[in-house]
């Protein structure tokens, strides 16, 4: 009996498995398809940070090249900040097992971190722009024509809401952005996924995930709060978060305030009806994206 019940859980453990690589190189190909987030000949260097997030990202695209529409280049960069106790060791050897090409980035951005904000200061701020450009920099040295982030859905939502909160603009996460240097494209291919994939992606593929000293122990970060915040409104109502990240991509300028992206002080009533005019909330579904960047079927199951 125990060996049938073994057995039992054996095929629905797989049978979740595949289901949730399926979901995840679905919606991977959906954001690279809407945003043509990768084009023929790219070379695609993905931040690798030893978190989840990067992890699933790498896995991912390596299983898509094989089928992908279009060939690209991957490249995996690690940026050693130099944190004390971070395992030098561990990503070479993930990356040199994966047959992936890679460069691992030394610099000591820990230091100046720890000694120019004050104890008990959020640093990720300074720890990000200190970061960002190490990594444009390297970039620029392998010839990558993207960036590719692990920022995913959840993130999104999170930066949204942190922008709405405490910077009083509407200002999200985009898919694809020119950096900040003006000299590169970056793209973030998890754009579509939720977190809570993510995690359980990385428990079935058991990524030697490495933790972070420095942002991953700051607990009274905004982020963290509000982050905490949108797990229990799903809890309690869920798809929101889902409502939320779709309604970033549904923006109704003449229904907001922005003066910039539409002419409130010139407006003029026509006298002709205007299917747009005032709905303030009238219950009209939001179109389902469509399939993009279609991937050529595998022989078996999807083998990532």
């Amino acid at each position: 009996m125990n060996d049938l019940s073994d057995a039992a859980a054996a095929r629905k453990t797989a049978f979740e498995a595949n289901k949730l690589s399926k979901r995840l190189h679905r919606q991977v190909g959906q954001a690279i398809g809407d945003f043509n987030m990768i084009e023929a000949g790219d070379k695609v260097m993905v931040c690798l940070s030893g978190g989840k997030d990067s992890y699933a990202l790498l896995d991912i695209l390596l299983s898509m090249r094989e089928r992908a529409p279009v060939a690209f280049e991957l490249v995996a960069v690690n940026l050693d900040q130099k944190q004390p106790g971070f395992p030098a060791e561990v990503l070479p050897a993930y990356l040199a097992g994966r047959g992936v090409p890679f460069r691992i980035e030394e610099q000591d951005t820990y230091s100046v971190v720890k000694k120019l904000v004050p104890e008990g200061k959020t640093m990720c701020s300074l720890c990000s722009r200190l970061r960002r450009g190490v990594l444009y920099r390297v970039a620029s040295e392998i010839g990558a024509t993207k960036i590719a982030l692990g920022h995913h859905r959840d993130d999104m939502v999170v930066t949204l809401l942190m922008n709405m909160f405490f910077g009083s603009r509407m200002k999200g996460m985009p898919p694809k952005l020119v950096s900040d240097d003006g000299r590169h494209v970056v793209i973030r291919p998890l754009a579509y996924v939720a977190e809570t994939d993510l995690e359980r992606w990385a428990e079935h593929r058991r990524f030697p995930i490495i933790p972070c000293s420095l942002c991953g122990s700051q607990d009274h970060l905004q982020r963290v709060q509000v982050k905490k915040m949108i797990r229990d409104w799903e809890r309690e109502y869920p798809g929101r978060t889902a409502n939320l990240f779709t309604a970033m991509g549904n923006i109704v300028p003449s229904h907001m305030m922005d003066r910039n992206l539409y002419p409130f002080t010139t407006i003029q009533a026509a006298g002709v009806p205007d299917p747009g005019g005032d709905k303030a909330f009238d219950d009209e579904p939001c179109a389902s994206p469509q399939p993009a960047w279609p991937l050529r079927p595998l022989a078996n199951e999807d083998r990532s």
